[in-house]
């Protein structure tokens, strides 16, 4: 079957939660304040770190990527949830659907990515702390960002041609208010083998390898911590990777609960399978810059001094 002998329909309806929709209304004003806090939490941390002399260090670098790649998947999915719960605007381009679901699926494994190289910075800083300023350099630093950047983007460039090449005639009404290759997919009448197994290859892959590997380098940060003699010292070095565990645990569990209930949740409501998967999206961008505000002290002082600074210039 050819690329462009299939049939297509001209537009989507994405979905907001389904026997809720008389509530749209209520739920518009929670996403919105999400998104603030999303949108302006992240930039703040961006502009910190570039203000900051003493936030030009590798775990800072890696923050502002985790937070740019916050503010770039709530930038994807603001215009069609916002559209959804506050206009009821639900329709939605077929080519649009595609750029959207390419870009979700990109920055979320990128900050997969970049979750990975931060769990290497408190690696490198636990167990080889003398080495730390040799190991991690800006050139280092700078060539993890653009090999995460350019494995999301390069391992996800097949899903839009791989959907093109479906035709799409179950229906056009998909089940979130957001567009996904998993709910995509499900719309085709034709064989979705060769998806699934790349959606699945992806999966292992990417996500898969990247939480083994950062499960690993806590197996090796908490076997050098247990071999320092001082309790105070363990703890000390232990805080330094509270932030990052919170950060990971707010990214993976949601990922791993809403896989579960996709697969084996058949029975549930499927207002339960749109709400996690609404989670899962919303909740690490919202987090991150809480978290790393609340635990990091260097974060705190230097967007006090940044906001002390504008206003002394007000």
């Amino acid at each position: 079957m050819g690329l462009f002998n299939v049939t297509h329909p001209a537009f989507f309806l994405l979905t907001g939660i389904p026997d809720l929709e008389s509530s749209h209304s209520w739920l518009a004003g929670p996403l919105c304040v999400m998104y603030a806090v999303a949108l302006g939490g992240n930039t703040v941390i961006l502009q910190a770190v570039r203000v900051e002399p003493s936030l030009h260090e590798p775990m800072y670098y890696l923050l502002s990527m985790l937070s740019f790649s916050d503010v770039a998947m709530s930038m994807a999915t603001l215009p069609t949830v916002l559209r959804t719960f506050c206009l009821n605007a639900r329709n939605i381009a077929f080519d649009a659907c595609l750029t959207q679901m390419f870009f979700i699926h990109s920055f979320s494994m990128m900050e997969s990515g970049i979750l990975l190289a931060m769990s290497f910075d408190r690696y490198v800083a636990i167990c080889d702390p003398l080495h730390y300023a040799t190991v991690l350099t800006n050139g280092v630093i700078a060539g993890m960002s653009i090999a995460v950047t350019v494995r999301s983007f390069i391992t996800l460039f097949p899903l839009p041609f791989l959907i093109k090449r479906l035709p799409i005639c179950r229906s056009n009404v998909l089940s979130h208010s957001y567009c996904l290759h998993p709910d995509m997919m499900k719309l085709a009448c034709a064989d979705i083998t060769i998806n699934s197994i790349y959606g699945l290859f992806v999966l292992i892959s990417t996500f898969g390898m990247d939480l083994f590997f950062i499960f690993l380098s806590y197996v090796f940060i908490l076997r050098s911590v247990m071999a320092i003699a001082s309790h105070e010292e363990r703890l000390k070095a232990l805080n330094t990777c509270v932030s990052h565990i919170l950060a990971v645990l707010a990214f993976y569990v949601p990922m791993i609960g809403v896989s579960t209930v996709h697969r084996f949740g058949k029975h549930v409501p499927r207002y339960i399978h749109v709400l996690m998967s609404n989670v899962y999206l919303f909740v690490p961008p919202v987090l991150n810059p809480l978290i790393y505000s609340a635990k990091t002290k260097e974060i705190r002082r230097a967007i006090v001094r940044m906001f002390h600074r504008v206003r002394m210039s007000l």
